[in-house]
């Protein structure tokens, strides 16, 4: 069953019924970006060297499902950055990055209950990092570009657990957190708003598409696609 909230398709809600309590999950899950933040980072580094129009088509069809393979979706990017220098990355942070709507709302609303917050993103650790200590998110894995002579490499580094944070790592990194905490899937909440989102989606207890992709929103239990996000609030008391 559908159910729309509001009458209008602004907040849709399928296979569950409200109100849910927050305080019955113990993890939430958030991508990093176009759903915690206003933007995607990689294609506002790009704009540094005059290639944000390319970088930006290459994200576009990665988030919309239309190139499978994130991995080398990211390579692809990255390797374009080459020659960019790393004080872009503060330029980038300090000028474009915004936190989105209600983004605050909803982690402190969380945290108010006893949850853990997960940052897990496609994105980059100069940026996460700085939204984790913002938002006082508890956990955050990321890709990290490489540098050399403060300059990017077009590369990404590998890190104790891989080297490209994926679809695959996303859902892996939600479980393997959930298992430390000792809680199961299904007390878990997973947010996001592209194609690489869906893999830890459809492992968590209650999936969220927050201003996403057609394919996102269709398999998600619950839809935000007008206002923030602590419209989930509305659903989970």
């Amino acid at each position: 069953m559908t159910t729309t909230l509001n009458t209008a398709p602004s907040l849709v809600l399928q296979r569950l019924t409200p109100p849910l309590q927050l305080a019955d999950y113990k993890l939430i899950a958030f991508d990093m970006d176009s759903t915690l933040i206003n933007i995607e980072c990689i294609d506002e580094i790009a704009d540094a060297v005059g290639k944000k129009a390319e970088v930006a088509a290459i994200t576009e069809a990665t988030m919309r499902g239309e190139i499978k393979d994130f991995k080398e979706s990211l390579r692809r990017r990255v390797a374009l950055l080459e020659g960019v220098p790393v004080t872009s990355l503060q330029q980038v942070y300090d000028e474009r990055l915004r936190l989105n709507p209600g983004a605050a709302e909803l982690v402190n609303a969380c945290k108010g209950v006893g949850m853990k917050v997960l940052l897990v993103s496609g994105g980059f650790t100069f940026f996460a990092n700085r939204v984790k200590e913002r938002l006082g998110i508890d956990f955050a894995r990321s890709n990290l570009l490489d540098e050399a002579d403060g300059k990017l490499t077009g590369r990404v580094v590998t890190q104790s657990w891989g080297d490209i944070c994926d679809g695959a790592e996303k859902r892996r990194t939600l479980l393997e957190v959930a298992s430390l905490l000792g809680i199961s899937p299904a007390e878990t909440i997973a947010v996001g708003d592209g194609a690489n989102d869906l893999p830890m989606m459809g492992e968590a207890g209650l999936s969220v598409a927050y201003h996403a992709k057609p394919k996102v929103r269709e398999q998600a239990m619950v839809a935000i696609n007008e206002g923030g996000l602590d419209r989930l609030l509305e659903i989970c008391r």
